[in-house]
C-alpha cells in the first residue's frame, strides 16, 4: 500500500492504495463517489470521464497514486456550478439521456469542450465528443445541447 493526498471535489483526501488501483475505483469503492462509472475499462467508451488538473481524463485507465497531489473533479463536484447546471438543462431539454449510464461522462467532456471553446460548427463537437459513447441516444439530442449551450455563451 502507498499512502496518496489529493484534492477530490474541492476537498483534500488522503488514503492509502494499492499502486495497481485506478482512480474510477478508488473513487466509487472509497470514497463512494459513484457518479464516474465505469464502462469499457479500456478507456474507450468516457463513462469514466472525471477532470484532473482541470483537463478530462480516463478515470478507469488512470492510476489513482498517478494522481497523488492533484486536482481531480468528478460529476459530484459540479453540484453548484452554473455552467453544468446550463448543460444539464439542455440535456434535458433536448433529450440527451436515455438510460443514463454514459451522461455523467458526456456531461464532463461537454463541460471540457464549452469552456476550451468559444463556438463548435456540428462537425466539430461530434469530433470533440466522439471519445464518449452512448447505445441509445443516436448522439442528435447531445450535440443540439452542447449547440443551444454555445448559442447561450454567444449571447452574454
Amino acid at each position: 500500500m502507498i499512502q496518496i493526498s489529493l484534492i477530490i471535489n474541492g476537498e483534500a483526501v488522503t488514503a492509502s492504495v494499492d499502486p495497481r488501483t485506478t482512480l474510477v475505483d478508488f473513487l466509487r469503492e472509497k470514497l463512494n463517489l459513484t457518479g464516474t462509472h465505469i464502462g469499457c475499462e479500456h478507456g474507450v467508451c468516457g463513462a469514466c470521464t472525471v477532470h484532473l488538473d482541470g483537463v478530462s481524463a480516463r478515470s478507469c485507465i488512470t492510476l489513482a497514486a498517478a494522481c497523488d497531489g492533484h486536482d481531480i473533479r468528478t460529476i459530484e463536484g459540479f453540484d453548484e456550478d452554473e455552467k453544468m447546471n446550463a448543460i444539464r438543462a439542455e440535456f434535458s431539454a433536448e433529450h440527451a439521456l436515455q438510460c443514463g449510464y454514459c451522461t455523467p461522462g458526456m456531461l464532463m467532456t461537454a463541460y471540457d469542450v464549452t469552456t476550451r471553446f468559444d463556438q463548435l460548427e456540428e462537425a466539430a463537437i461530434r469530433r470533440e465528443m466522439s471519445g464518449n459513447l452512448c447505445r441509445c441516444t443516436g448522439y442528435q439530442g447531445i450535440v443540439h445541447a452542447i449547440q443551444n449551450v454555445f448559442a447561450g455563451k454567444a449571447k452574454e
